[in-house]
Parts: structure tokens; C-alpha cells; sequence
């Protein structure tokens, strides 16, 4: 089989690449680089520069390479963006997957995963998420994600298309440091940029009716989520899933934000004490994953602890940003 990663240039994507070709799969990525960067990709993968929007790029790198299924990871994914710009993000996120489903049933493909997100649901307000919970995004980013997932499963039903569509949690952490996240969007980088400026960390409410007060997420390694994408491309591969599958990708084990910046102290050696600002809008005190489903439908359970995840990113932030 060969498999097109779209996004296959961003940090999660170049993750996927690895784990595939690693794997002994065949892979070629799509990537408009506005985030991504060719250097972290493995040698010997194709890299087409371009977007998902473009229908004609698409029926030419599907033919071209001959390719079987597809990992469809390449969206835009900054809530606040999101809240600003939401046009662009159902244009980009909703409207690029449907130029590329369109691409996909119109080539004969038959194997789909789904990059979508825990931002479907909302805050469901329960200890523990399972895929049954009722999906009610509070932001655009959100919003675009469950559409998306919404329009796989249709796509699949009219066109025979077996799909797979991967709710993940919070990312973190990098497989080498030349993979590592190199923007400033997600807590832990934002704990790292904050700490190389001299300034402390900050927790935005700590009023939460939580444990410590602030709020708890759960935290998977990226290399641990590219491992789920391979075990659900090799699950779409092996002819066992017709229809659709969605499943959590997560450790089902909540860490509290206090928590995570008490490790990357330890981590970095710079422990100041986090100042405290107001709450955020949109931020539920607890999104932790049920992980069950992952185990029983794809074999995969995440094996790296927090710990290693700081450890790895703040490799990778000295190898980008310097100390």
C-alpha cells in the first residue's frame, strides 16, 4: 500500500511519516508549508508542496503515486484564530477535506483516517470521555472538526470509503529534537518560551473545581499518536474495519496544569513559582480521555509518560530556540 499524509510536513505529520515508513510502509505527503518544514522528513519520502483545496493537485499526486489510502492531517488548528477567523477555518478545515474526499472516491480509495480532535466535544463534564459523549464544540476550531468527522462517515457510506477518525487530547513531546514543535501555541512550548524570556509561567485560573484549581487535561506524546496512526492505517489495511470507526487517542490519565509546569521545572532546572491570570474563555476544567476503545478496536495503548514528554520537547526547544 502507499499512503498519502496530508499535512505529512507539519510536527504531528512528520511524526506519522516516521512511524509509517519505519514500519515498512510506502508514504507520500502533501503540505502547504505554512507550517511544515521539508527538513523533517525522512529521506526517500516524496514531498508535494501544495494544498488540500486544490482538486486537480490532488487527482494528479493520487494517481501519480499510485496511492491506496489516506492519513488526512493538514488543517489549521489555533482556537483563538479560530474564534477570529472562522471563515477561513470551515473554508480550509471543512472545505479542503471535501475537495479531498471528492479526490478520494473519485480515484477508487477505499481507506481514510481522520485527524480530528477532543475540541468535538466540548465540556461534557464527565471524569472520564468516552466516544459516546455528547459532542458540543465551544469554538470554531471545534466546530470544524466534528463537521469534518461528520462528513468522513458520509463520504464513506456513499462511496465505500472504511474510515477511521482519531480524536486526540493534548500533544506534547517530540521523537527526536529535530521534530519538535517549533511554534508557540501549546502549553508546553509556551511554558518553554516564557522561561527563555526570564519571565515566569503562566496558569490561567486556578479556581477551578479541580484538585489543585487550575485545570486537567490529558497529555499524550506524539510519538505515541503516530503510533496510533499506524495501527489504525494497518487496521484499515488488513480489510478488518468496513465502515466507520471513531476513537480517543489519549492516556486516560489527567494532569493538572500546575502539575505539568511542576515537571518542566524539574525538567529545565528553572522552578519559579507559575503567576496566576484570569480564566480563559472556552476552558473546561477537566478533558481527559477513556482510552478503551483505542486498546480494543486498534491494538494501541500509549506508553510515555509526561516526564518524557517535557524531557523530549525541551530537547527539541535548546536544538530550535537555542538556551
Amino acid at each position: 500500500m502507499t499512503w498519502l499524509i496530508t499535512g505529512g510536513a507539519g510536527y504531528i505529520g512528520a511524526h506519522v511519516a516516521r512511524a509509517m515508513t519505519e514500519a515498512g510502509e510506502s508514504v507520500v505527503a502533501l503540505d502547504d508549508l505554512s507550517a511544515g518544514v521539508p527538513a523533517r522528513l525522512p529521506s526517500g519520502i516524496p514531498l508535494i508542496e501544495g494544498s488540500s483545496l486544490d482538486g486537480d493537485l490532488l487527482k494528479r499526486v493520487l494517481a501519480e503515486h499510485g496511492v491506496t489510502g489516506v492519513v488526512h492531517l493538514a488543517a489549521r488548528k489555533q482556537v483563538a484564530e479560530s474564534v477570529a477567523q472562522p471563515t477561513r477555518y470551515y473554508r480550509e478545515n471543512v472545505g479542503g477535506l471535501a475537495t479531498l474526499l471528492d479526490a478520494v472516491a473519485e480515484a477508487g480509495i477505499e481507506r481514510f483516517v481522520f485527524s480530528s480532535s477532543a475540541a468535538v466535544y466540548g465540556d461534557p463534564g464527565v471524569d472520564l470521555i468516552t466516544e459516546e459523549a455528547p459532542c458540543a464544540p465551544v469554538n470554531p476550531y471545534g466546530e470544524t472538526k466534528l463537521a469534518g468527522e461528520w462528513l468522513v462517515r458520509a463520504a464513506g457510506r456513499a462511496h465505500g470509503i472504511s474510515t477511521v477518525c482519531l480524536r486526540y487530547f493534548n500533544v506534547a513531546g517530540a521523537a527526536a529534537p529535530e521534530l519538535a514543535d517549533t511554534g508557540v501555541f501549546n502549553i508546553v512550548p509556551m511554558v518553554f518560551d516564557r522561561l527563555t524570556r526570564d519571565e515566569a509561567p503562566r496558569i490561567f485560573g486556578d479556581d477551578y473545581p479541580t484538585p489543585d484549581g487550575t485545570c486537567i487535561r490529558d497529555y499524550i506524546h506524539v510519538a505515541d499518536l503516530a503510533e496510533a496512526h499506524l495501527a489504525a492505517a494497518r487496521r484499515l489495511a488488513g480489510g478488518g474495519l468496513t465502515g466507520d470507526l471513531t476513537v480517543n487517542i489519549g492516556r486516560g490519565e489527567g494532569v493538572s496544569v500546575r502539575e505539568l509546569i511542576t515537571v518542566i521545572g524539574e525538567v529545565t532546572g528553572d522552578r519559579r513559582p507559575p503567576v496566576v491570570e484570569g480564566r480563559r474563555p472556552g476552558d473546561a476544567p477537566r478533558a481527559v480521555a477513556s482510552a478503551a476503545r483505542a486498546a480494543e478496536e486498534l491494538g494501541w495503548t500509549a506508553r510515555r509518560e509526561v516526564r518524557e514528554m517535557a524531557e523530549s520537547a525541551w530537547r527539541g526547544w535548546l536544538l530550535h530556540h537555542g538556551s
